[in-house]
């Protein structure tokens, strides 16, 4: 038993007082990646994350909580391949809504919502909710913390079960990854310039851009670089966590 993970505990350890100041909502996702990843890929991601930086945080003196994670997220540029499963935005919003309501009626007022999927666009959730909930809300996306070592580390840009996704397949669920079956993650580039260039934005049809899912070369990947990658985020996020837990909420909070 963890003390910091709510599936594991029971109501006797809690019963009577505030048990946590802070806690951490992983988000997953059920989707293919490339022919070697298993759909989980996202999920198995964010639970190691997740837990590994809450028990960081927990070493530390922090009340944090780790939620269980959702397994789904958006998918609707995915669908055209077979057990894609999606969670519209609206509905993605209204649960976390509604587990956010949760927290404010158990007396918890800060939340990480902590992201492992790309297709999961929620900056628009915080704004939304701001001001209806006394929760404070933080967004983390996991795998945008290592952009400024990403190239020590990694010999591509990954986008979909590339490089890095894949080496953290083989660090942390390696009897789940077959690597005789990844193609090269080769994508299709736009017609257009200012799409290929960012400037304009588009929910890309993933079935057009890719072959089998995959975007991005998996074939540098090890155990070791999704090693290096884990220990990184993990203090990162572990570091944020422990912060929070030791400030408290008043009027110009988080300033």
């Amino acid at each position: 038993m963890q003390p910091w993970r709510l599936a594991e505990i029971n109501y006797g350890r809690i019963k009577g007082e505030p048990a946590f100041d802070v806690a951490v909502l992983p988000l997953g996702a059920t989707e293919p990646h490339n022919l070697h990843l298993p759909y989980g890929t996202d999920t198995f991601q964010v639970e190691v994350i997740a837990d590994r930086a809450c028990a960081w945080a927990h070493e530390r003196g922090a009340r944090v909580v780790l939620l269980p994670a959702i397994p789904y997220g958006t998918e609707t540029n995915q669908m055209r391949f077979p057990m894609a499963m999606n969670l519209n935005p609206r509905t993605l919003a209204r649960v976390i809504g509604d587990l956010v309501d949760s927290l404010q009626t158990h007396g918890v007022d800060r939340c990480l919502i902590l992201n492992g999927h790309g297709g999961n666009d929620l900056k628009w959730v915080l704004r939304e909710m701001h001001g209806s909930t006394k929760v404070q809300l933080f967004l983390c996306n996991w795998f945008r913390m290592i952009a400024d070592v990403y190239p020590t580390i990694f010999e591509a840009r990954d986008d979909h079960a590339g490089e890095m996704e894949t080496s953290m397949g083989l660090a942390h669920f390696g009897h789940l990854v077959e690597m005789e079956r990844a193609d090269s993650g080769a994508v299709r580039a736009s017609r257009f310039e200012a799409v290929n260039r960012g400037w304009v934005e588009i929910t890309r049809p993933w079935h057009l851009l890719t072959t089998n899912s995959g975007a991005g070369d998996p074939r540098g990947a090890s155990a070791a670089k999704g090693e290096a990658v884990t220990d990184l985020v993990v203090e990162r996020i572990g570091e944020f966590l422990r912060d929070l837990a030791a400030t408290r909420v008043d009027a110009t909070f988080p300033f």
